[in-house]
This record gives C-alpha cells, sequence and structure tokens, in this order.
C-alpha cells in the first residue's frame, strides 16, 4: 500500500495498485476533495476508471449517500458453490454449458419468455417507491445473466471439485433505480447551490433527507433482487449438472459463497459510524470468506478477509480491466487470445474480434493482483477455469 498525498487532495489516497491509471487517480482526487469525506479514499489492486468514482474504489462518507459511488449495477456480485464431482469429461462440461443456455437467458436486453415465480423475488414491504414498478418486469429477467464481464464459469478448485461461479447483478431493475436517484441526487445539489462540479459525476444525497433514506431502500432491495437472481441461475447449474452427472452417483453441493461489491452500508470504521461505499470492492473483514475472480482464462480465489482497516475493511472485487473494451478490440490478437485459452484447455467462446473486449488479456494480472492485496486477504481454495459462460453484448449481435 502506498499513500498519495499533494496540494490538489484535502484527504490522503491509499492505493494497493502500485501503478493506478491516471483516470482512476483523477477520480479518487475528486473523491478526496469531497467535502464529506472520511479519513481517506482506498483503491483496490484491481482499480481502473470507471464513471464519477474508480471500480475498485471505496468512499467513506459522513451524512450522505452517493448514487454514483454505488453504481448502475446495484448490488452486482459473485456466488460460488461447489459439488462433490471430482471426475469429468470435456463432453460433461459442454453438456451442462448446453443445458444453461436453454435455462439462463445471457446478454444484454436478454429476458425470459415467461415470467419467473414472484415468491423467489425479494418481499416488496413499502409500496410507492420506484422498485415496485419495477417488479413485475424483473419477474423476466430473474435467473439472468446479462452482458459486459457477467459470466457462469465452471471450474475445478484445488482439492479437484466440480465448482460453480456466477457474476452477475440487478439487471435493469439497478440500473433505473440508480438513473432515477442520480437525476434527483443532481437537482438537490443545484438547488442548495453544492460547490461539488456536476461534471465529477458525485452529487449525493443526505442521509437525513426523505430522498436520501429512499435511496437507500431502492439500494437494499436491488442488492437483495441481485442475490435471487444469481441464486435462480445456480440453481439452473446445479440441475444441469445433476442431470448429466446423476447416472454416475450421488451430486451433492456444499459451501454456498455470496458477496456483493457494488453497494453502500452504514459501517463503523476509526471510531466513527460512516456510510461505506463499495464500488467494484468487497467487504473483507477479518476472517470473511470472500471471492475473487480472475479472468476466463485465468484463476479465482476464494479468500478470508484480514479486517485491514486502512482499506475499510475491503480488498479487490476481482483482476480489474488493464484497458478499454474499445482498446482490447483495437489492440489484442484473436488467434493469440484463442491459443492461450486452448493451451490451458479451456472451453472457451471466443470466436471473432468483438470477443476480445472479453478477452483475458484485457484484464490486469491475477497473481500480481493477489500479491499486492497480501494484507487485505489470504487465499483459502484456487479455482482454475474448465468452461466459461459469457453473455453477448447488443453490439456482438449485430455483428453475427
Amino acid at each position: 500500500m502506498k499513500v498519495i498525498t499533494n496540494k490538489d487532495t484535502r484527504l490522503p489516497i491509499k492505493t494497493w495498485c502500485e501503478n493506478p491509471e491516471a483516470g482512476a487517480i483523477k477520480q479518487a482526487t475528486n473523491l478526496a476533495n469531497l467535502p464529506f469525506a472520511f479519513r481517506h479514499i482506498a483503491l483496490m489492486p484491481d482499480t481502473h476508471q470507471g464513471f464519477g468514482m474508480p471500480i475498485g474504489g471505496v468512499l467513506a462518507a459522513e451524512g450522505v449517500i452517493v448514487p454514483n459511488a454505488v453504481g448502475k449495477d446495484i448490488g452486482c456480485g459473485m456466488c460460488f458453490i461447489e459439488s462433490n464431482i471430482t471426475e469429468w469429461h470435456e463432453n460433461d462440461l459442454l453438456a451442462v454449458k448446453k443445458k444453461v443456455g436453454f435455462e439462463v437467458p445471457t446478454g444484454m436486453g436478454r429476458a425470459h419468455i415467461k415470467p419467473k415465480d414472484a415468491n423467489k423475488m425479494p418481499e416488496v414491504t413499502e409500496d410507492g417507491l420506484i422498485h415496485t414498478k419495477l417488479f413485475e418486469p424483473a419477474l423476466y429477467q430473474l435467473g439472468t445473466l446479462g452482458g459486459g464481464n457477467h459470466f457462469i464459469e465452471l471450474q475445478k478448485d484445488s482439492k479437484g471439485n466440480l465448482c460453480i461461479m456466477i457474476h452477475s447483478g440487478s439487471r435493469n431493475m439497478g440500473s433505473k433505480i440508480a438513473d432515477y436517484y442520480e437525476k434527483i441526487a443532481k437537482d438537490i445539489n443545484a438547488k442548495y447551490f453544492s460547490k461539488i462540479p456536476l461534471e465529477w459525476g458525485l452529487a449525493f444525497l443526505p442521509l437525513d433527507s426523505e430522498e436520501g433514506q429512499n435511496y437507500i431502500k431502492e439500494m437494499d432491495y436491488c442488492v437483495e433482487f441481485a442475490l435471487a437472481n444469481r441464486q435462480e441461475m445456480m440453481r439452473a447449474v446445479q440441475n444441469a449438472i445433476y442431470e448429466v452427472f446423476k447416472p454416475r452417483g450421488k451430486v451433492e453441493f456444499s459451501n454456498f459463497i455470496n458477496i456483493p461489491h457494488n453497494y453502500a452500508r452504514m459501517e463503523n470504521h476509526f471510531g466513527k459510524n460512516v456510510m461505506i461505499h463499495r464500488k467494484g470492492s468487497t467487504s473483507a473483514k477479518e476472517n470473511q470468506v470472500g471471492l475473487i475472480p480472475g479472468s476466463q482464462g485465468t484463476k479465482s480465489y476464494v479468500v478470508c478477509g484480514l479486517g485491514n482497516r486502512e482499506s475499510f475493511e475491503s480488498c479487490s472485487h476481482g483482476a480489474g480491466r488493464k484497458m478499454s473494451r474499445a482498446e482490447a478490440r483495437k489492440k489484442l490478437d484473436l488467434a493469440t487470445e484463442i491459443r492461450r485459452m486452448n493451451a490451458n484447455n479451456i472451453l472457451h467462446s471466443l470466436k471473432n474480434e468483438i470477443d476480445l473486449d472479453e478477452a483475458p488479456s484485457s484484464y490486469k494480472n491475477i497473481d500480481v493482483v493477489m500479491k499486492e492485496q497480501e494484507d487485505l486477504v489470504k487465499i483459502v481454495n484456487e479455482l482454475t477455469p474448465l468452461c466459461p459462460i459469457k453473455g453477448e453484448s447488443k453490439e456482438r449481435r449485430k455483428r453475427r
């Protein structure tokens, strides 16, 4: 960890990323100059430029909540489960992948033809909020993957067991709620002559305001919906594995883990209750179990938090991008990426140049990322990718 201080920052920036990009540092500097920011700004090893706040950033705020410091995909996170299966062939994994493809819509804008059972949704306890209006449409997106860096992945753990890891969020519900409250925050900040430049993208809602309390309720609902979404997909993948492997013996699953990485919550740090915003960062309290994925071509990890106070008890949420999607498509070589995946016996879906935005080389080296956060987490299980399932973007579908 190193500390960045200069005449342009009100608070120090503490970074576990050895060489953070200029855009992330600029955004962290904006965070450090917020009048309500507390103690310091923390940047995890996977940090890179986001919108308003860098991905892999942690902001502690006094008396306010900042919608863009949570992000548009509210409640996005990871879940994981391991099976008792220790032997499989390539055709087994492809059969599982095919069955999952029938049950789980993947890609941006994709949804089920029929709505899911409403009982699988988090309970709506207060009428009049935005998520109540989005409840019915969300029934069609419950159990869907989305696009971008979201994935379902079959993995082998360090014990040789077949495992499932899923990365996804709150789909369209989270996006709409984020946009709605960001507009309200901008209006409130303009009304009360906030000195925070709107171009920073860091408009805030006072915690003691009706709007601030409503956002917290909506955010919490999205976190629950995102978990329900991952659980529904997890059931589909478990069922696919069961159908493929049940002729060979009993199929069991255990050690379910879930952890979000886009949310805010009240926590006590350095003797004060503050609103901790984690945007693309994961809670890593002492002995807390977490998940840190690599790219679809590199290892992922189950970790145990060390409760480092200086990181606000946080760690990275993954490897983190080292180049933008457009840059990846321009700079990376498809044949090289395919050759590397094949060499590691990964049943990937890289086919065209448009897929390069999610190629392993577009991400940071996960080994370096894990080394940089040895004081934040310890590794308890190493996960090797076997068969990643990715969702297509609308752009990919158009070009194909």
